[in-house]
């Protein structure tokens, strides 16, 4: 049986880890054979063995090519109803619903056990690896350690990497095979190292962890982790909403919150339950009629119920978010798509995989967006657009060419001082604007 670490070790090893790699880092940047070598030792500090270190050196490659990828990130540069529309087409929502069916015994284990809808883990499973199809063929340590040494999220590179050398340092996996995506994820779920080593289970029992191979392994760790970070289990995740033409544009935001009710008495609309019905939005408050009316004639689904439920919870809060602009698609955000975020840090990504899981449940397609701004910038239009706005005073933080939450903050500066809607989003038309202004 392969020897494990529990979580309370595995976080004492890492803070030892980033003692070392935080000193380690005041020197001058090395050659890369020669950061590697300095690599190996900070390895053999942490207790592992000369063999694995040694084999580590000798045959961990730079990856020119995985700079460029980290550089073009789909899930933060792609407008979301394209990002949407490619990844989520009718043969992946068919094949979701089948493969429900297939390991509908697993899952339904699962998630007794830890509380994490079925719907949510196959669209995990969808997303990361097309269902298992797509795990990755590029050499783990070698892109960890290409992206540590290059230097934009060294210190989180370096962590996985060290933790990746632990895994094969543990007989986790074999170092020839230990095959995965250009950022390091590897396996049906597509695992960061350390998130393997924290919350990885056995789920089939057989004494061994293998997320790539075994589907209650990957489904079970997936589960796991997901409600380690807080996943609450019958609580909503997103709700397609429509916005007043007098909505306040900046309110959209994560950290906004919100109860629905709340948001009600602002003019928050809910889209209908069911993909049959018209288009029109109705009023929370009717949506919740409707659906008591409807559980006092015959049964009704389980989304149908959980949407009456999230309309009449008082106490559940919730964000407006607003992932391709003012004119674009809204949605209402719950806790739970918060542990998405921390899953992955996209907006895009999060919402993808929240409305795949509701679609694999037969619920509606998004219906709102007819309008949105097409396009989207470049990484170096992003990184000009950072530059530009923290010239003019409105601190977008220093330019990375990525729209994190200081870049729209001041994007909404920057809107409302232009008498546009501040919503925050960095579309096209908005550069073009702060080129001629």
């Amino acid at each position: 049986m392969i020897k494990s670490l529990t979580i309370l070790q595995h976080l004492q090893w890492v803070l030892m880890g980033f003692t070392l790699l935080f000193t380690s880092n005041v020197v001058a940047k090395e050659d890369f054979y020669t950061w590697l070598e300095n690599i190996r030792y900070e390895a053999k500090a942490l207790g592992m063995a000369d063999e694995t270190t040694l084999n580590f050196v000798n045959r961990t490659a730079y990856l020119p090519n995985v700079i460029k990828l980290d550089r073009a990130q789909p899930e933060f540069i792609s407008p979301f109803l394209d990002y949407f529309t490619l990844r989520v087409d009718d043969r992946k929502i068919q094949k979701g619903r089948a493969l429900l069916l297939k390991h509908q015994t697993l899952l339904a284990q699962i998630e007794a056990q830890y509380g994490v809808p079925k719907q949510i883990l196959i669209a995990f499973w969808g997303m990361e690896t097309q269902y298992g199809n797509v795990q990755g063929n590029i050499d783990v340590l070698s892109a960890l350690a290409t992206l540590a040494y290059e230097g934009r999220r060294a210190d989180f590179f370096k962590a996985q990497l060290l933790d990746a050398l632990l895994m094969v340092d543990l007989g986790y996996v074999d170092a020839e095979n230990f095959k995965g995506s250009w950022a390091g994820a590897f396996g049906n779920m597509q695992f960061m190292p350390t998130t393997f080593m924290l919350y990885a289970v056995d789920g089939d029992a057989d004494g061994l962890i293998d997320v790539t191979s075994s589907l209650p392994d990957a489904f079970a760790s997936a589960a796991h982790y997901l409600a380690s970070i807080g996943w609450q289990a019958r609580a909503p995740v997103i709700l397609e909403v429509k916005l007043p033409a007098s909505f306040d544009w900046q309110s959209a935001q994560l950290a906004i919150r919100k109860t629905p009710q709340d948001w009600a008495k602002l003019g928050v609309q809910a889209y209908p339950l069911t993909s049959n019905e018209e288009s029109a939005p109705t009023s929370i408050d009717d949506v919740v009629e409707q659906v008591t009316q409807a559980a006092s004639q015959s049964p009704v689904s389980n989304a149908q119920a959980q949407i009456a439920d999230i309309l009449s919870n008082a106490t559940a809060t919730a964000s407006i978010l607003l992932p391709q602009g003012w004119q674009g698609p809204a949605f209402m955000v719950f806790d739970n798509f918060d542990i998405i975020m921390q899953w992955n840090r996209s907006v895009n990504y999060a919402l993808s995989v929240a409305q795949l899981a509701k679609l694999l449940n037969q619920e509606p397609v998004i219906m709102g967006g007819d309008f949105a701004e097409g396009g989207a910038l470049s990484y170096q239009q992003m990184l000009d657009l950072q530059n530009q706005l923290n010239a003019r005073g409105f601190d977008a933080g220093v330019a990375d060419g990525l729209p994190g939450l200081q870049t729209q903050a001041a994007v909404r500066a920057y809107q409302l001082q232009q008498q546009m809607p501040a919503d925050g989003y960095p579309s096209p038309s908005l550069y073009q604007n702060l080129l001629l202004h």
